[in-house]
């Protein structure tokens, strides 16, 4: 089975990008039209960001977001079949380089925070390329465990390593980033039970991980924020690098307050491209609900 799909992965990378896209936003509108529970969850999300103002937009955004997301999961084959060269040409601009740059001229490990906004997978590839040295990424196996050496193979190429999101998983991504290495990690995933505090998000409680404050208060460590924004009509990408708006402080709560209100502002700049369907206000089992919605920081 595995061998099969990443056949059909490899002849669908290597697709012109536009005709990728036009098919993966079929596929998009195609689930958002089969499956009534993405759907719902989808609009709501999108609802509850306050992103759009009425209803006409809100439809119109529903529909945009629809196929970016199925976009983004067929660029997956891109990420994971083609190779670094190939992906640095799709990317055709590259903002904020220069903070990578003056992390490694100080010596610094680099904490790359993207959340599942634009093409993720991709523009972690062209910063994978880019780099002296490896980039481990933290990961949670599929549920099809058919995938799982698919996702592996495609993530730990080159220069690319993948962490397990557990307590092992951190300690290499500890012992990467003492040794002036990289990781990435994205922000909005729920955490575990005891990984994580409640922190608004669009205004709502969302189980909020903590680990990206932790790894940032580690000795000579930088932590940067960037989105692959994915240009229209096949055009390719563009990858924008930014510095956190204000430094972790030590205290849980308002770092993942923080945290989330740099996420919040980079999906409003690119909202179409957010995923949306993913389940952001699950509470995990065993954690306790929130009593009140907190203030943003």
């Amino acid at each position: 089975m595995s061998k099969l799909v990443h056949l059909f992965l490899f002849c669908l990378a290597h697709l012109p990008l536009s005709w990728l896209q036009n098919l993966g936003a079929m596929l998009g509108r195609l689930i958002y039209c089969t499956s009534p529970r993405y759907a719902l969850r989808l609009r709501e999300n999108l609802q509850q960001s306050k992103t759009v103002r009425n209803y006409q937009l809100l439809t119109q955004q529903v529909k945009q977001s629809t196929a970016e997301t199925g976009k983004g999961t067929l660029e997956l084959a891109i990420a994971w079949c083609r190779t670094p060269e190939d992906i640095a040409a799709m990317v055709k601009q590259c903002h904020g380089w220069e903070l990578v740059e003056q992390a490694r001229q100080q010596g610094q490990g680099i904490i790359f925070v993207t959340p599942h906004l634009g093409s993720y997978d991709i523009a972690g590839r062209y910063i994978s390329s880019r780099l002296p040295f490896p980039l481990t990424a933290m990961y949670r196996p599929p549920k099809l465990r058919w995938l799982e050496p698919i996702m592996q193979s495609g993530r730990s190429r080159d220069k690319g390593r993948t962490a397990p999101a557990n307590a092992s998983g951190v300690r290499i991504l500890m012992k990467a980033l003492k040794s002036g290495e990289a990781t990435i990690i994205l922000p909005d995933q729920v955490p575990s039970n005891g990984d994580g505090v409640w922190a608004p998000f669009f205004g709502r409680p969302a189980y909020t991980m903590t680990l990206v404050s932790r790894l940032a208060q580690m000795k000579k460590v930088c932590t940067l924020f960037f989105v692959g924004e994915r240009l229209p009509h096949g055009q390719g990408f563009i990858v924008h690098i930014e510095a956190a708006n204000k430094p972790f402080c030590g205290d849980k709560e308002q770092d993942a307050a923080l945290l989330n209100a740099q996420i919040e502002q980079m999906i409003q700049r690119f909202p179409s491209q957010y995923l949306w369907s993913y389940n952001r206000y699950k509470c995990p089992a065993g954690v306790t609900q929130p009593s009140h919605t907190e203030g943003s920081p």
